[in-house]
């Protein structure tokens, strides 16, 4: 098996149109980390992405029959511009299927490369299923983004540049793993001629497709997953990509979203351009790596996969990268409701600083607060804070990882309402089209009153949206009726004490 990918990956076309991409030390995460760091740059692709090797070599591989008939993709984001610049290089018709719910720019990114654009749906599976029918209907050639040779071979040339620039000195190659396409190409290369080398994927924790697989020797189908890495939001791995990770790779990592952003900022850093989530897997998985095993001195190699990040969502990053730094704690913290107490607690912090503070009255006893603390890149330091709040007499909760709380309650008004005993709180992903409120409030009709609703916008495909609704105990059953028709992946949050603490009864 490996013999023949190795072939296929000496033989694969890609250089027609993709260029050999840079391989550059990370000189301040070398240093921090006491490991010697470099980043292929794949995100310095002319579509920002690797995707575009694997794209092509499928493409200039078809029978003159099949080209001439044209080829058709589904897809949101980088294949499909893939796709599109290696069909106009090649001259040939081409028809990308996109969900609605695709921002825009990424649309008129594929539309510039002359090819059709079908817009249907509201996810991946809709477009897919709809490529389908327009396969069947014209007789045009699926191009896979992941699960195909001829596409795995075009992104295992990554690894044969690898060798070529750097030799075989190296510990670990960190790649990042939606549907399993470039660690497949890339591990089947690398294990057959360079074994020593170890092979770590890396996916977000809400995305373990490929973790998820390997743990239980079978591709699995997630029941739903994070959008935050929308380069690598996938349910499923490829069969043939999970047939080769089985062989060939040797651990998957999990990263939190927080780990992400903080890997984002790292690479600005160094190379001061700006990758997608998808894209800053690989060097999040390496500092992971190296806290883990406690390793020093050792050659690691990040591939920076891709740089299409919608400008909105850098508030997103930057908000969150301190948190993936541990460089902020967020607390959740009740002190008595008197004069002097917010002083004597900046007392109990220090010097440290104070990010932000929310105050909301409670009772004539009490205040509750949220807080967040700068800390050091020190999960210690922030236990030793708990403490000595704790050892004060003060009643004090860890928010840093509360996803409730970073993504809504730190940034919500009001307080908390009186009388609500029936309210039940509840956290949507909603897509981000026209229509996705509207579709929720006609299918909810007005069985329950909505009583808290709190949106913001992060630049992604899909909106957050906590939602307070009063709901009876005799109907928690007609309740869940709606939450199945609607769809929407959701969350309930009324027992989280985010909510209890700062919004409840």
């Amino acid at each position: 098996m490996l013999d023949d990918y190795v072939e296929r990956i000496l033989q694969a076309r890609v250089y027609e149109l993709a260029e050999k991409t840079a391989l550059e030390r990370a000189k301040r995460l070398s240093q921090r980390l006491s490991n010697d760091i470099w980043l292929k740059r794949e995100d310095l692709q002319s579509v920002f992405s690797f995707k575009l090797r694997g794209a092509y070599n499928k493409i200039a591989h078809l029978s003159v029959e099949q080209q001439a008939k044209g080829i058709i993709a589904a897809s949101a984001g980088n294949h499909a511009q893939g796709v599109a610049m290696s069909a106009h290089k090649l001259g040939l018709k081409a028809v990308i299927v996109m969900p609605k719910t695709t921002p825009r720019i990424k649309v008129e990114a594929v539309v510039s490369w002359g090819v059709e654009v079908v817009l249907h749906g509201n996810t991946y599976d809709d477009a897919y299923e709809r490529s389908m029918k327009i396969v069947a209907e014209r007789g045009l050639t699926y191009i896979h983004p992941y699960d195909d040779p001829d596409v795995i071979a075009g992104q295992g040339t990554i690894a044969k540049e690898i060798i070529d620039d750097f030799g075989d000195q190296i510990e670990a190659i960190f790649i990042p793993v939606g549907g399993g396409g470039l660690i497949a190409g890339m591990s089947a290369y690398l294990k057959k001629l360079h074994p020593q080398i170890k092979i770590i994927g890396v996916e977000p924790d809400d995305a373990p497709c490929m973790h998820d697989a390997l743990k239980a020797n079978e591709r699995v189908v997630l029941d739903q997953v994070g959008i935050f890495a929308d380069g690598v939001a996938v349910r499923q791995v490829g069969e043939e990509t999970f047939r080769i990770a089985q062989k060939t790779v040797d651990e998957i990592l999990l990263v939190s979203t927080d780990e992400l952003c903080a890997a984002i900022k790292d690479i600005f850093d160094e190379t001061r351009s700006i990758v997608e989530p998808a894209g800053a897997l690989a060097v999040a998985g390496i500092k992971k790596y190296v806290q883990r095993e406690s390793i020093t001195n050792k050659s690691l190699i990040a591939i920076n996969s891709g740089a299409n990040m919608n400008f909105d969502r850098l508030r997103h990053v930057a908000e969150r990268a301190e948190l993936g730094e541990q460089r902020e704690a967020l607390f959740a913290v009740t002190i008595p409701e008197r004069p002097g107490s917010f002083k004597e607690f900046c007392h109990i912090i220090g010097r440290r600083g104070i990010t932000e503070f929310n105050y909301r009255y409670a009772d004539d006893s009490a205040a509750h607060i949220f807080v967040g603390i700068q800390t050091h890149e020190s999960e210690a330091e922030k236990k030793d804070l708990l403490q000595r709040l704790s050892e004060k007499g003060y009643t004090v909760i860890d928010m840093t990882d509360n996803e409730m709380a970073k993504i809504h309650i730190r940034y919500m008004v009001g307080g908390r309402a009186q009388n609500m005993g029936t309210e039940r709180l509840f956290r949507f992903q909603f897509p981000e089209r026209p229509g996705a409120l509207l579709r929720f409030l006609d299918n909810m009709g007005q069985q329950w009153n909505i009583s808290l609703f709190h949106y913001r916008n992060h630049g992604a495909d899909y909106g957050r949206v906590l939602v307070g609704m009063q709901v009876p105990v005799k109907e928690n059953e007609a309740l869940q009726v709606f939450l199945n028709e609607i769809a929407y992946p959701y969350w309930e949050e009324t027992d989280n004490p985010a909510y209890q603490l700062f919004l409840g009864n």
